[in-house]
């Protein structure tokens, strides 16, 4: 294991990272900004997005020679927290991690469309349901037949504002991973808890597709990609969590009651440091996880690599995702009947937390993997 996989803490790299996203995010899309936006007709916020793709958000992973930063997935897990705490609604997880994740892995075949995803020429989303868990089956809800896509594929993230998707198919060559530009699918918004980040049902009906990756590679380029997104979504509710936890802190300090700060009364107190700690235990277990998806990609990794990013994957997602409701359950308790009303955006964080719960395998799923991923014995209640 290097060193640097062995360091939890942030870098001073990591620590401008971050200080360049919350700026831009207190500035362009506070919460509430976010609140306003869910009101109207577009939800996902394009301008942003450029923004956020003009400090190099988009590309991070992306190799310096296609337009990207060249960093490591550490980075981009730093950008999901800031993310994660502002419930900004921008393609992230679905573009700049999960195609860009699958794209990666397919090599120069896909050289193109990740030089325009990292300078945020263009967005993709990758086509298999927001639920995946990273062991489940490759998806054979998609047919491949001389190049033409015929199937449908339900809750994909991020797929209302992409310009190209990247479809998992099996054909009679068996797995395939195929890029289809978007605006040949029919793609039709559902309705989701998490009001800042659509999902949407994608059907295909007799669409050509490009293949980028075939066989064994096919399902290794997806299988690792969901793994990145499992990493980098805990990272995200790490940044739920922690802004739930500030939030509660500050009213605390200002809402009296029997002439006294409430955050003054030992309850609360207590309340509080229990889940300060809670969120100091995700934030290791986070920074473990997204330390162990980024060696994969280092010179020289394997199986060995590829397995640990599983475990940490799996161990933050069957943490984190816990550590985050219940963040934000507190916060809405704490603040009491203004917590509860729609102009407060806390009920933005509450949501965003429930969904990501379910994300890319539930926490109950997640432990089922571990199970095998570290040989111990699956629960049996």
């Amino acid at each position: 294991m290097s060193e640097n996989r062995l360091d939890l803490l942030y870098s001073e790299v990591e620590e401008e990272l971050r200080a360049s996203v919350r700026s831009l995010l207190e500035d362009k899309s506070p919460p509430e900004a976010v609140l306003a936006r869910v009101e109207g007709d577009g939800v996902v916020d394009t301008a942003l997005w450029k923004d956020l793709a003009g400090i190099g958000v988009a590309g991070l992973p992306v190799p310096e020679e296609l337009g990207g930063a060249g960093a490591s997935l550490r980075e981009s897990a730093v950008v999901a927290e800031e993310l994660g705490r502002g419930v900004a609604p921008v393609p992230f997880m679905g573009s700049a991690v999960l195609a860009t994740a699958v794209l990666l892995e397919a090599g120069d075949r896909a050289e193109s469309e990740l030089g325009a995803l990292a300078g945020g020429d263009a967005t993709a989303a990758l086509a298999a349901p927001f639920a995946s868990v990273p062991a489940s089956a490759f998806p054979e809800t998609v047919r491949e037949q001389g190049g033409v896509l015929q199937g449908a594929v339900r809750g994909v993230v991020d797929a209302t504002t992409a310009d190209t998707l990247v479809v998992p198919a099996v054909g009679e060559q068996g797995p395939g991973l195929y890029v289809v530009p978007a605006d040949r699918a029919r793609v039709e918004t559902v309705v989701t808890l998490d009001l800042t980040r659509p999902l949407a049902d994608v059907a295909l009906e007799g669409v050509e597709g490009r293949r980028v990756a075939a066989g064994s590679d096919a399902e290794r380029a997806l299988r690792r990609a969901l793994v990145t997104g499992a990493a980098l979504l805990s990272a995200e509710q790490l940044g739920v969590a922690q802004w739930a936890l500030d939030a509660t802190v500050d009213y605390t300090k200002t809402r009296t009651q029997f002439g006294r700060p409430i955050g003054s009364f030992q309850a609360i107190k207590h309340r509080l440091a229990d889940l300060w700690v809670e969120i100091s235990q995700a934030r290791a277990v986070v920074r473990s996880a997204a330390s162990a998806a980024a060696a994969v990609r280092e010179p020289g990794a394997g199986a060995a690599e590829a397995a640990e990013a599983e475990v940490g994957a799996s161990l933050a997602q069957a943490f984190v995702s816990g550590v985050a409701v219940k963040a934000a359950e507190e916060a809405l308790q704490l603040h009491g009947g203004i917590g509860f009303t729609w102009e407060h955006p806390l009920h933005l964080y509450l949501k965003r937390a429930k969904s990501d719960a379910i994300a890319l395998g539930t926490a109950d799923r997640h432990r089922l993997a571990l199970s095998g991923l570290v040989d111990l014995p699956a629960p049996t209640g």
